[in-house]
């Protein structure tokens, strides 16, 4: 079985990974983290994975948070994937996020998927978070970080 820690750079997300790894140890299972990385300027900008003034190289994003990961638990396996869009009009790119986790928590045989999350905990169903959609697959258990040490 896998551990999956969706990765976004946040402090919370580090958090998450942090702890997926210490668990990993303890069960003896593998880490795969993972970074989404859609095709949406505005969402990159955002979380400050470009600058105001900065080109949206999806690739450079990819390696450095490949850096990050391998920094923060060497032995966990990265993943970077680019979402699939939606046909519907209502999809967003969080819904397009969480659905890449699903695919991917089922690629790899997850057990847990560890969230870390700005928004989880502050309210029950954040628009912002993927938390709640991912934690109502029922074939993984999910530990919600919500607090980064």
């Amino acid at each position: 079985m896998t551990l999956l820690v969706p990765f976004d750079g946040s402090a919370l997300s580090r958090t998450a990974l942090e702890r997926a790894s210490e668990f990993a140890d303890y069960r003896d299972e593998s880490v795969v983290a993972l970074t989404i990385i859609p095709d949406d300027e505005e969402f990159a900008r955002e979380r400050g994975w470009i600058d105001e003034d900065g080109t949206y190289d999806q690739a450079a994003v990819c390696e450095e948070f490949e850096r990050t990961v391998q920094e923060v638990a060497p032995n966990a396996t990265y993943r970077c994937e680019h979402p699939e869009t939606s046909d519907s009009m209502t999809a967003t790119v969080i819904d397009d996020i969480t659905r890449t986790i699903r695919h991917v928590a089922d690629d790899v045989d997850a057990s847990i998927v560890f969230i870390g999350s700005e928004n989880a905990g502050r309210v029950s169903t954040p628009v912002t978070s993927v938390g709640s959609p991912v934690s109502e697959d029922p074939r993984y258990d999910v530990h919600i970080v919500r607090h980064s040490d």
